[in-house]
Order: C-alpha cells, then structure tokens, then sequence
C-alpha cells in the first residue's frame, strides 16, 4: 500500500503534536505533507526536522519572516490565512488534520473540501462546525469527504453507533468531566482567576479549550458539533457530568439498552482512531484497569452555574447564524478573562448579551458568516471597552 500524504493544520499545538506522536506507530504508511502554525516557530523547526514534510506555513507575518530568516529547513514555505489555506487545499493531501484553533479553522477546512483532494478530514477544531456547520457538512457530503471527529466524546459515538440502524437510536450521551469549578459554590464564581480556570482535572489542554471546559461551553460546543456530524436533533443529544472521564460517550436505544465506550483519557486514542478507521491501531497507550478504576459517577449538570452550556443548546435549536455568534462571543470572552480584563462570570454575560439580539440569516454564505463572526467580535470588545 503507498504512503498516504497528511497536512496537520495547528501541528504545534496539543493535538498536533500528539497527532505527530501517533504517527510513529505507523512507520512507513504516512508522509507528512505540510505543518502549520500560528507563531510557534521553534516548535514547528523541531517538526520540520524530524518529520521531514514537503513544506510548512506559518500564519503570523512575523514570526514567518524570522523563521525564514533563521531556518534550515529547505521546504516550501508559505506565510498568512492564505498560507495555510492553500496548504489545506494541495492537491498531495489525502488526509488533513484540522487542530487549529477557533473560527480560524473553518476557512482552511472548507478551502480543504471545496479542492476536493483529501478523502478525510480528521477533525479537532470544533469551533468551524459550530459557527459553520451549515457549509462545510453538505459540501463534504457533495464532495463524498469523510468528517471523522478527534474528540474524544465524537470518537465514543462514532464507535457506538457502527453497525447500528440510527432509526433505532433514542439519544446520544456525551460525557463531561464539568471542568474544576464542578463542586465550587456559584457565589465564588466571581474571584476565579485565569489560573484556576486553567487547572484542569483529567485533560492537558491548550488555554481556550481549557477555558472553554470551565465554563462548559466546550460541552456545549460538542452538542453543536455532535448535531453536525451525526444528524440528531438537539433534543436527542444529552450531556451527562462524568468526573472520572473513564466513559467517554454512550449511545441509547429505543429498547432501552445503551453502549458506552471506555478508556483511559488520552488523547491519543481518538486521534489514532480517525486517522486509521474504521480500524484500531495497534499501541503502546495506557490501558484502562477496571480493578483500579472502578468508581464511575455521573451526575445531571448544572445549567444555572453554567449557563453557556444553555447558550448552546438555545442556539442550536434557533440555528440560523446564531451558533456563529455564540463561537464569536465566546472565542473574544475567553480570550479577555485570560488576560485578567473580565471576571469569569461576564463569559457568559457577554455571550448572553450579543446572541440575544441577533438577527439570524437562515441559510447562510461562508462570507455572511466571516462578517457576522467579525461583528460580534467588534461588538465585545466595545462593550469592555466603555
């Protein structure tokens, strides 16, 4: 069998380098195609000379400059959203890894699908699904482009539901861990500090998605994606708090009787799964021992302590523009809480404020949804501003 050619867009972020680790348990069936970065240049010279790919892209002008200035490396070099949008379209890629992160991957993803090379896309960037679902899922479709989640809850369902007749699904469960603030009383919520908020109990994150999983939007954002990728209705998607994230996603059945899937929590294991599917790869990773973790608690969440997971919900079933929105608000309140300008509880007040009066566009083009992504931007931080 020849090699199959992978692009890794966000590869030296968390789960591009993980996916690069994963790689190494299929030596000779992959051929790194491109790497991407926003500014991470050190990181992304250590990939290049490892992996050897035909060319890298680099989305910051200046961090390109000084890479170009300083490299060894003797590929293709390519430099802004053009850049890395023109990697995700080269005509060698047959599977891309779509990790970066926010509204910045959805133009690259769909530039990926309208070229129509790849046959898979293995997808971590939730966020273009959730602001652009509407686009990429029915052209992928058109395109006969196989979407097959990264996610770890996304890669339980997808396991789940094989071999099985939807018709005969009553609702998919996933799982959350319900981030550090799970017991913390809600009066507290105000003097939680970026900090706090980055200390995540089960997973090792990049900040946002970390941030995101203290407010439960990053499970909110899963419901979106999971209405995407499987086309159940948001009132057939449930979330169910799992603080040991041991099972990490179920499936129930009009007769009653459910699957789960179960794993130790590494990231590993879904990024494997999606790029070798429908087979599982042989590995080194950590096994689960039921013997030592045997204790498995679930408990309803708490949409009142954490009312973006509401937020989500209410814009899924508005739809329209209105999820593109909510990723907007969400992606400029978190990064404003990182950097000490809001408290952790305007997150939600903020996104509350800009979806709550939106005039939603039923059936939307990708520029209608780049000018509402880049108005609800503007709009937060004039409202932080005053």
């Amino acid at each position: 069998m020849s090699a199959e050619f992978l692009t890794i867009l966000g590869s030296t972020g968390s789960i591009g380098e993980q996916t690069l680790q994963t790689l190494k348990l299929l030596p000779g069936e992959w051929c790194v195609n491109f790497l991407t970065t926003n500014s991470r240049i050190d990181i992304l010279e250590r990939q290049a000379r490892e992996f050897k790919p035909q060319g890298v892209a680099i989305a910051d002008a200046d961090a390109y400059r000084q890479f170009k200035k300083n490299t060894s490396f003797k590929g293709e070099i390519l430099c802004g959203n053009e850049g890395i949008a023109a990697v995700a379209a080269d005509s060698k890629n047959t599977i891309l890894v779509s990790a970066l992160v926010g509204f910045a991957g959805a133009m690259p993803t769909l530039a990926a699908i309208r070229a129509g090379y790849v046959r898979r896309i293995a997808l971590a960037n939730k966020e273009s699904l959730v602001s652009a679902g509407c686009i990429i899922m029915p052209e992928a479709r058109k395109k006969q482009i196989e979407i097959l989640p990264i996610d770890s809850e996304h890669s339980a369902i997808l396991q789940c539901l094989r071999g099985e007749d939807y018709e005969e699904v009553e609702k998919i469960i996933l799982t959350a861990s319900g981030g550090p603030f799970r017991e913390r009383p809600a009066e507290t919520f105000g003097a939680i500090r970026p900090e706090d908020a980055l200390r995540h109990p089960t997973w090792n994150m990049g900040a946002k998605i970390t941030i995101d999983s203290s407010t439960l939007m990053n499970k909110g954002f899963e419901v979106i994606e999971a209405f995407w990728l499987f086309d159940f209705p948001p009132e057939k998607i449930d979330v169910i708090i799992h603080p040991q994230s041991i099972v990490h996603s179920l499936v129930q059945f009009r007769d009653g009787s459910m699957k789960a899937q179960l794993g130790a929590p590494d990231m590993r294991v879904p990024i494997a799964h999606a790029l070798a599917y429908p087979s599982h790869v042989t590995s080194d990773f950590p096994r689960l021992n039921l013997l030592e973790n045997h204790e498995l608690k679930f408990y309803a969440p708490d949409y009142d302590k954490f009312p973006c997971l509401r937020h989500a919900y209410y814009c899924l079933e508005k739809g329209g523009t209105y999820s593109a929105v909510l990723n907007a608000a969400n992606e400029i309140a978190a990064q404003l809480f990182l950097e000490n300008k809001i408290r952790f509880t305007d997150i939600p007040r903020l996104i509350s404020e800009a979806v709550e009066p939106h005039n939603s566009i039923e059936n939307p083009s990708i520029e209608d949804i780049t000018e509402i992504d880049s108005a609800t931007r503007e709009i937060i931080l004039k409202t932080e501003a005053r």
